[in-house]
């Protein structure tokens, strides 16, 4: 996900640029611009990662921030990359994850979506 805050200036700036365009469109006898909130439904991803004992510490620990069909989309990779994967979520993103979970979290992601 891309955090809002970071698009707030692009999203500032596209605004300050369409209000004169709103007002010369009035000028020229057209219709001024209007904007309509739209609401959208998401999908909750109550699904959990398979595999009962084997997913526990996924389960556990990685549902907080990713849903599991989000994670199992991903493409395969090799167990050193969903390694580095795993610590980039603790260390950059501070995810809270236990470190006694990290080995299980690695070799469920290498099982089920490991390359060779």
């Amino acid at each position: 996900m891309f955090p809002i805050t970071k698009c707030l200036p692009v999203l500032l700036v596209a605004g300050a640029a369409i209000v004169p365009l709103a007002g010369r469109a009035q000028q020229a006898g057209q219709a001024p611009i209007t904007f309509k909130s739209v609401t959208i439904d998401l999908p909750t991803g109550e699904r959990m990662f398979p595999g009962e004992a084997q997913a526990e510490a996924i389960n556990n620990n990685c549902l907080a921030c990713h849903s599991a069909g989000m994670v199992l989309n991903q493409p395969a990779m090799p167990k050193a990359a969903w390694e580095t994967e795993v610590h980039k979520m603790i260390n950059v993103y501070k995810a809270p994850v236990a470190a006694e979970d990290v080995p299980a979290i690695v070799a469920y992601l290498a099982s089920t979506k490991g390359s060779k």
